[in-house]
């Protein structure tokens, strides 16, 4: 399982473009046949500052998806609308499923 979590501050005239394309490519990404989940947040403290969080099954999976022409294409796009390069978070656990229940956590 490949884990992504990137962070990215938007420029606030691209604002509306960047909300256009990161919705079009969540629906490329989450018909790819290894990805797990894509969703974006935007930080409620820090206007114009998203979270994007990608599971991928393997490394496999992973390195497909970079290699896909949506993902290519929104590499690119992604230059033109922040004003810095966004940081990221890349965590690889062989091996271990994706998602597992929180045990801090009971339902009542």
């Amino acid at each position: 399982m490949i884990l992504i979590v990137l962070k990215a501050q938007i420029r606030p005239d691209k604002r509306e473009e960047w909300l256009s394309g990161i919705s079009e490519y969540k629906k490329n990404v989450n018909s790819e046949p290894g990805n797990i989940s894509f969703d974006y947040h935007e930080n409620f403290e820090k206007q114009n500052e998203f979270v994007i969080v990608e599971v991928f099954k393997d490394d496999a999976a992973g390195g497909e998806h970079v290699k896909t022409d949506h993902a290519q294409k929104f590499f690119d796009f992604m230059g033109t609308v922040v004003p810095e390069k966004p940081l990221i978070n890349f965590q690889s656990e062989d091996g271990k499923d994706a998602w597992v229940e929180m045990g801090e956590v009971t339902p009542r």
